[in-house]
């Protein structure tokens, strides 16, 4: 006999479907972009190695203090002129081949210098010349290892990639740093250059091995055909309300804040009568809060413009409060939430820098950037020194605190009040892939 309708089972429930990961180490479920963290950490450690050193072979070649600084400012002023067309170059051609030459070419001009090292042959003008090779090379360099990284991931993994390469920056800076005076104590100055050639080359033939996760984007080389589209760069970022917006955020906080290096120096040394060692506490904090904040970075899984201008307006406010300190203890409480929301900030603005675009204007928003950063670490610490010979240490970093919230307020206040649609937003065809990361401003 038949079963009745009735008696038939119950179709079971679909199995609930699980909660997207918000693990800070998502990224690093992809073999790919773990071979990619370690070969980032490698190539760091060598890299800030090298810096270590550059500087105390320029003071001992020219034994001036402003030459060491012309050479970093030789080295930086590729970014400032050229970025545009090393974004447009990467945007151009394959991503991983562009990559794995300019890391190759990067590695080429350290075996050189270790080699004039060796030789005793390298003076100021060729120290200069191969600095600025290494800057024109950066332009291409940066934004293509940059959006590489974020290639092998899915997009809703981007913040964890960004993240991860936070923390692989400070403790290859932190490695590098230390390994530069053992290196150069027991191997010598041309050891230290020769190390990070090696680095270059590790992470060179890494690259071609690596491959993208299911879901990640693919990289669209649309502007073959537009030559480099310096032009269509600069005028895309120029009509985008987020870049532009993202843009102000880190510009004014850039100036007023961030820097400090100089403000808290000045104040630790100055009106609460630390020494070197009290600075030194006051900086290790701070490298301990940005690792605690990249992490933090790495859990976000909506990251927007929105929680950029928030964050730096804590910073801000944050800020303020350290400049009232009454003293080094109470400075150092303040200084640990600086630092995290200074890194959780530039984690959630780095999303939205290299996922904002579609995905053949990319590169060349990154070569735009590069250029106005540039600018910003140029021309903020002047500025900022500025400030504090007019209002001192305190007074440098309450105001430039009052300034970043403030300004960021008036910000949000002055869109809040704009009519919905008012700025419109042409030539994106990719919003809906980008719909998971919520970059909306």
């Amino acid at each position: 006999m038949s079963s009745s309708p009735a008696s038939a089972p119950p179709a079971s429930p679909p199995p609930p479907t699980p909660a997207p990961s918000r693990s800070p180490w998502r990224s690093l479920r992809y073999r790919s972009m773990r071979w990619w963290s370690v070969a980032n950490f490698v190539s760091n450690a060598g890299t800030w190695m090298q810096l270590t050193v550059q500087n105390l072979l320029v003071l001992q070649i020219t034994g001036s203090a402003a030459a060491t600084g012309l050479s970093m400012s030789v080295q930086a002023a590729p970014a400032l002129l050229i970025s545009v067309f090393g974004g447009a170059a990467v945007d151009r051609l394959p991503r991983k081949l562009t990559a794995a030459v300019s890391q190759a070419m990067l590695g080429a001009i350290a075996f050189v210098t270790a080699l004039m090292v060796a030789l005793d042959r390298l003076d100021v003008t060729s120290l200069m010349v191969l600095a600025a090779v290494t800057g024109v090379i950066a332009t291409v360099d940066g934004p293509a290892c940059s959006l590489l990284g974020n290639d092998l991931v899915p997009a809703e993994d981007v913040p964890s990639a960004i993240g991860v390469g936070a923390l692989v920056h400070q403790a290859g800076r932190l490695t590098g740093a230390a390994l530069a005076g053992v290196t150069v104590g027991f191997l010598g100055t041309a050891a230290a250059y020769a190390a990070n050639g090696l680095s270059f080359l590790f992470v060179a033939s890494v690259i071609p091995f690596l491959r993208p996760a299911r879901g990640a984007v693919k990289q669209v080389a649309a502007v073959r055909r537009e030559g480099m589209g310096v032009r269509e760069g600069l005028a895309f970022f120029a009509r985008r309300p987020r870049l532009l917006a993202l843009a102000g955020v880190t510009g004014v906080s850039a100036v007023f804040g961030r820097n400090y290096q100089l403000t808290l120096a000045v104040l630790v040394t100055g009106p609460l009568a630390g020494g070197a060692g009290s600075f030194g506490t006051v900086s290790t904090v701070l490298a301990a809060g940005g690792i605690v904040g990249a992490v933090l970075g790495a859990r976000l899984r909506r990251p927007s413009v929105r929680v950029v201008g928030a964050l730096a307006a804590v910073g801000g406010l944050l800020q303020v409060v350290a400049g009232l300190s009454p003293s080094l203890a109470v400075l150092l409480v303040m200084v640990l939430p600086m630092a995290v929301v200074e890194s959780v900030s530039d984690t959630a603005g780095t999303a939205v820098l290299q996922t904002d675009p579609p995905a053949s204007m990319r590169g060349r928003v990154l070569g735009v950037w590069g250029s106005i950063g540039t600018v910003w670490g140029l021309g903020g610490p002047p500025a900022l020194g500025l400030l504090m010979e007019l209002a001192g240490a305190r007074g440098a970093l309450i105001a430039g605190g009052l300034i970043i919230a403030g300004t960021i307020g008036a910000g949000h206040v002055l869109r809040a009040r704009l009519p919905a649609g008012a700025v419109p937003v042409r030539g994106d065809k990719e919003a809906p892939a980008r719909a998971a990361l919520g970059t909306a401003a």
